[in-house]
C-alpha cells in the first residue's frame, strides 16, 4: 500500500509541477495568448505553426485545446481554423516528453534550490522563471520515482496483473494509456509514468509505445470537456480532435513494432525510444492532414449534423 500512496502522490506532484512550468511559461510568454492565437490562424498552415509553437511554450496540449475551444465559441476563429491548431499542438505537446529524455538528475537539487529562492523576488520575470525552473526540475525528480517505484508496484499482484496484460496484448495497452490520460487529464504524464517503468525493465518498449498512442485519445477529455454547454462549431472542435487522434492511432495501432523500431534508430535507450516514437506518431499524423483541412472539416460537420449552418 506504501508504493502505490507514494505513486499516486507522486503522479499529483508531476501534474502539480506541469501546472507551475506552465504558469511561469505563461506569465513569461505574455498573458494575451488567446489575442494571439486569434490573430495567428489566418491560413491552415499558420493555424498549424501557431498551435505548435505556443503549445511547446505553454507545455500543454490541453490549455490550448481549452483556448480554442473558446475562440471557436465566442466566434473569434472559424471550426476550419481551429484544425489547424489542433494538428499544431498535437506535434507542440511532445516537446516535453523529449526533454524527458534528458538526465540531469546531479543538477536537479541546486536546480529545484535556484528555482524556489528566484521564486521569492517580487520581480516579475525573476518570480516566473522561477516558477518555471523549479516545476521543469521537478517533473524530472518525478520521473526518477516513477522509475524507482516500478519494481515495487509489480510487485503487487493487481499492478503487475494490468501491466501483464498490456504486455501480452497492446491492444489493452492503448485502453490502459487512454484511461490513465482521461484521469488524470495529462498525456504527457502518462508517458513520463511509462518511460520510467521502461527504465526500471518493468515495460517493453512497444508496450510503452502503445500506452502512449492510448494517451494521445484520452487526452481528449479535456477538450470535450471544455466544449460541453458551448456552441455547434465549438463542440465540432472538441469532435475534430477526438476523430484526428482515435484515426491515428487506429492507423499506427498496426504498426507499433515499425514505430519503436524507428525510434530505436535514435537510441538504444528504450525509454527515449518511447519519447521519439510520439514525435514520429503525431508529426506523421498531423503532417498527412494538414494538406485536407478543408477536407476533414466537412468530413467532421457532416457526420455530427445540427440545425447550425455556419462554420
Amino acid at each position: 500500500m506504501r508504493e502505490i500512496f507514494l505513486f499516486v502522490m507522486y503522479i499529483i506532484l508531476f501534474l502539480s509541477s506541469m501546472a507551475l512550468l506552465r504558469h511561469g511559461l505563461f506569465k513569461l510568454t505574455g498573458e494575451n495568448i488567446s489575442r494571439k492565437l486569434e490573430k495567428l490562424t489566418s491560413t491552415p498552415l499558420k493555424s498549424f505553426m501557431t498551435g505548435m509553437v505556443f503549445t511547446a511554450l505553454l507545455q500543454s496540449s490541453s490549455a490550448i485545446m481549452v483556448m480554442t475551444v473558446g475562440l471557436v465559441s465566442v466566434g473569434a476563429i472559424t471550426f476550419q481554423r481551429s484544425i489547424g491548431i489542433i494538428l499544431g499542438s498535437n506535434i507542440g505537446t511532445t516537446v516535453t516528453a523529449e526533454f524527458m529524455t534528458f538526465s540531469f538528475e546531479p543538477i536537479i537539487g541546486p536546480a529545484l534550490i535556484i528555482g524556489f529562492i528566484c521564486m521569492l523576488f517580487r520581480h516579475t520575470v525573476v518570480k516566473h522563471t522561477g516558477m518555471a525552473i523549479f516545476g521543469l526540475f521537478m517533473i524530472f525528480f518525478c520521473i526518477g520515482r516513477f522509475t524507482a517505484l516500478s519494481g515495487p508496484l509489480m510487485q503487487i499482484d493487481a499492478a503487475a496483473g494490468i501491466f501483464r496484460q498490456a504486455d501480452h496484448h497492446l491492444f489493452w495497452a492503448v485502453v490502459l494509456g487512454a484511461a490513465i490520460a482521461a484521469t488524470i487529464h495529462s498525456g504527457t504524464a502518462t508517458i513520463a509514468i511509462a518511460m520510467g517503468f521502461i527504465a526500471g525493465g518493468q515495460l517493453a518498449p512497444d508496450t510503452g509505445i502503445a500506452i502512449m498512442l492510448g494517451s494521445n485519445i484520452g487526452t481528449c477529455v479535456t477538450g470535450y470537456i471544455a466544449s460541453l454547454g458551448a456552441g455547434q462549431a465549438a463542440k465540432w472542435t472538441a469532435y475534430a480532435h477526438i476523430w484526428l487522434n482515435v484515426l491515428g492511432v487506429v492507423v499506427f495501432y498496426p504498426f507499433i513494432h515499425t514505430l519503436q523500431h524507428t525510434a530505436a534508430l535514435f537510441t538504444d535507450d528504450p525509454a527515449k525510444q518511447l519519447a521519439h516514437a510520439s514525435v514520429i506518431f503525431n508529426l506523421a499524423c498531423s503532417l498527412l492532414v494538414l494538406p485536407f483541412t478543408g477536407h476533414f472539416s466537412r468530413f467532421i460537420t457532416t457526420i455530427h449534423r445540427s440545425k447550425s449552418k455556419k462554420i
